[in-house]
């Protein structure tokens, strides 16, 4: 039963993560519902991020290799203007500078005091009225390649705002792209990409704790089940969630963050969570 569990929790990361409703969210609801017998929540979400990471550098594998080799170039021959691989490589860079300063300088207080339900409950609020206004005020006609570094500023900081749970990483760094006149897909493949170094810093740095601790060696199958199913799910959520932004809009998440939370501060009144 222990590995159906770990199945479920991969497969709900790995749709999670990329949909703009929360993985940090639903995995905090999925262990007080279904507590599993792992070293520890945050070890264990840490090993499914792990897979989701995996599964942005299969689906992006190209963009990576072009950008990491545009980013070498840089040192080279320094071309912005007209190397887009290059210019594109150091604003995502350049973007993921807020997040990473300041989930190494917050992220012990963040999870201490902000893992509470009721926090969740108000961010899947902020966000569902975020997308309403969003998709009514953003022009949403501009392509990646226009992207410049105000932008690449302005969604590396919403990226921050995702160490809080509820706010959903891809969620706000879409609708940071979005109000910064970026198309739908567009806006959601920098986030994607601009979510590349985070996951992995933050990750190696969970992961070098964990085995410093121990932690990973005590349920070692739990942990690989889980990782495998957020792979694939991942995967199959990236590709199929890009070719849906082509032409159809974010506010059926609203709708469903509205009713997650809802759900969720019911739950919480009657005392069942």
């Amino acid at each position: 039963m222990i590995y159906l569990f770990s199945v479920i929790f991969g497969v709900i990361q790995g749709l999670t993560e990329f949909l703009p409703i929360s993985s940090t969210a639903h995995l905090i609801i999925l262990h007080r519902l279904w507590p599993i017998e792992v070293s520890s929540d945050l070890g264990y979400d840490v090993v499914l991020h792990g897979g989701t990471l995996l599964a942005l550098l299969v689906y992006f594998r190209k963009d990576v290799v072009r950008y990491l080799a545009g980013f070498f170039r840089s040192f080279r021959h320094w071309d912005p203007r007209h190397d887009h691989d290059q210019r594109l490589a150091w604003l995502i860079v350049i973007g993921s500078i807020p997040a990473g300063l300041i989930g190494y300088a917050f992220e012990a207080n963040i999870e201490e005091q902000l893992r509470s339900l009721w926090v969740i409950v108000a961010t899947l609020f902020v966000g569902a009225a975020l997308f309403f206004i969003v998709e009514r005020v953003s022009r949403k006609d501009r392509e990646i390649q226009t992207i410049g570094t105000g932008t690449a500023v302005v969604v590396g900081l919403a990226q921050a705002l995702a160490l809080i749970p509820g706010i959903s990483r891809s969620g706000i760094t879409i609708i940071a792209g979005l109000f910064a006149g970026l198309k739908r897909a567009a806006a959601a493949r920098f986030a994607f990409l601009l979510s590349i170094p985070i996951i992995f810093g933050a990750g190696l740095k969970k992961i070098l704790e964990l085995v410093q601790q121990g932690a990973l060696a005590q349920h070692p199958l739990v942990y690989l089940v889980g990782l495998i199913a957020s792979v694939i799910s991942g995967y199959l959520c990236i590709k199929y969630f890009l070719r849906f932004l082509q032409n159809r809009s974010l506010i059926p998440f609203a709708y469903y963050r509205l009713i997650l939370g809802i759900c969720l501060a019911v739950l919480l009144l009657v005392g069942v969570l």
